[in-house]
């Protein structure tokens, strides 16, 4: 019996853990997935954003892989300092794969970032969906103009889940107090700001036009930021999906106003400087200074400055790996050495630990870039595992509990989903998230009230 850890059961993952049972299709491999959290699928789950049911809807699919007789779910067990360390599981398991990803947002780095009404996004997204360690944001009820720094697709999805109403929210997985304070939130004006042109914007297309089809919202953009970009003045340079969201772009600053009670202002050429204090702690405005393109995607500054009215202040710039005790990490990439998955100590392979997903090749891709991703790093693990000193024979789980840990097994996750379904019930919505420890440990059969 060959028995490997997974750490993370998020894409990355659970399409390792398929990529080792394809390649070793043996009924003598077992591959346990452990995870913090006591519910599978990572940002499928507490990432994507609610009213994307599609995307959503790739759980099925990660589902199929755990419910794998070869595979075992075991939610609720933290690794590292807070939890089972590193060196712990490389002595039950034939092989410790990591999938951690990267939990840390990026900062701005200016002045007035810690005032109130300033968040990551990170944390606006974990809040909006149900992450049970979110932060429990509250939107200040003066909240008229929210101010969104970035240019990719989690902007995105911040921007429209401010402007979404609430009947279109009820149909999505938010718990309740999330859905009452977005359909209490008095903002009407959420401008999504980049530093450099429309072109170098890097939302996809089909995201970016599903800004047009909110129920109260209309997108009103500035042809002159449009007209400033001269690599918009040749879009046969640019790649597909630029041209795309150029042609759309354009027609929002063509079409006529619609008088809808929102408005998402996608703004480009301003990079930001300073928060702005309203005098009691708060932010009442960002202030910017304006760029100018000069070609090849390339902005210089122009001393110009531009403010804009904002009492929420969402930073979308990008995520940083953050270190698990136990192992290396490279600080400037955020990510973890390796070679083809193998983790590097000092530039020497350390047998039987590996990486894949965001923690080694840092925040980039989609998430089907963890299919090649994971499939790379099961090859290195089972090309590697003759040579490493075997497991022991024993099931890890017992050791597993001895170390601390409180395993959520696969039933318990199906617990947690059918009370998630009942509550949805009796809201008269679909299924609706469970967003604390105790609730959900309890809907998982555990009965310590809360979380180790």
């Amino acid at each position: 019996m060959v028995r490997i850890a997974v750490v993370g059961s998020g894409p990355s993952g659970v399409y390792t853990a398929q990529a080792l049972l394809d390649q070793h299709p043996g009924a003598e491999l077992r591959v346990d997935v452990l995870d913090r959290l006591p519910c599978p699928y990572g940002l499928v789950r507490y990432g994507v954003a609610p009213d994307h049911q599609k995307i959503k809807s790739l759980q099925a699919t990660l589902r199929r892989v755990l419910e794998d007789p070869r595979v075992r779910f075991l939610g609720n067990v933290p690794v590292g300092a807070d939890g089972v360390r590193a060196e712990r599981l490389r002595a039950l398991y034939g092989a410790v794969v990591y999938c951690v990803g990267a939990a840390r947002d990026r900062r701005l780095g200016i002045p007035g970032e810690e005032l109130a009404g300033s968040w990551s996004a990170t944390d606006f997204v974990s809040w909006y969906s149900g992450h049970p360690d979110a932060p429990r944001l509250e939107l200040p009820g003066h909240t008229r103009s929210a101010v969104v720094i970035g240019a990719g697709n989690v902007a995105l999805d911040v921007a429209r889940m401010l402007a979404r109403t609430a009947a279109e929210l009820r149909s999505t997985d938010v718990p309740p107090p999330v859905l009452a304070a977005l359909a209490d939130s008095a903002v009407r004006s959420v401008h999504l700001v980049g530093r450099r042109g429309p072109s170098q914007a890097r939302f996809t297309t089909k995201e970016l036009r599903e800004l047009g089809t909110l129920a109260e919202a209309e997108v009103v953009v500035d042809a002159a930021e449009l007209a400033a970009d001269p690599d918009g003045a040749e879009p046969a340079s640019l790649g597909a999906n630029a041209r795309r969201n150029l042609a759309a772009l354009s027609a929002w600053a063509d079409a006529p106003p619609r008088g809808r009670a929102r408005r998402i202002a996608p703004r480009f050429f301003l990079r930001p400087v300073e928060l702005l204090d309203d005098g009691a702690g708060a932010v009442r405005a960002v202030r910017f200074e304006r760029t100018a393109g000069i070609g090849g995607g390339r902005v210089t500054d122009t001393g110009e400055q531009v403010e804009i009215e904002a009492q929420l202040v969402l930073r979308s710039v990008g995520y940083q790996g953050v270190a698990l005790d136990g192992l290396p990490f490279d600080p400037e990439r955020g990510v973890v050495p390796h070679a083809a998955g193998r983790v590097l100590r000092g530039g020497d392979v350390a047998p039987g630990e590996y990486v894949a997903g965001w923690i080694k090749r840092g925040p980039t891709g989609v998430i089907g870039s963890n299919r090649p991703c994971g499939k790379e790093t099961a090859t290195s693990v089972l090309a590697d595992l003759p040579a490493l000193p075997a497991a022991p024979a024993a099931d890890p789980l017992a050791a597993l509990r001895a170390a601390g840990a409180d395993p959520v097994e696969w039933p318990g996750w199906l617990g947690i989903e059918a009370a998630e379904a009942a509550l949805g019930r009796t809201l008269s919505r679909g299924p609706v998230k469970i967003a604390d420890w105790p609730t959900l440990l309890r809907a998982a059969g555990d009965t310590t009230g809360g979380r180790p």
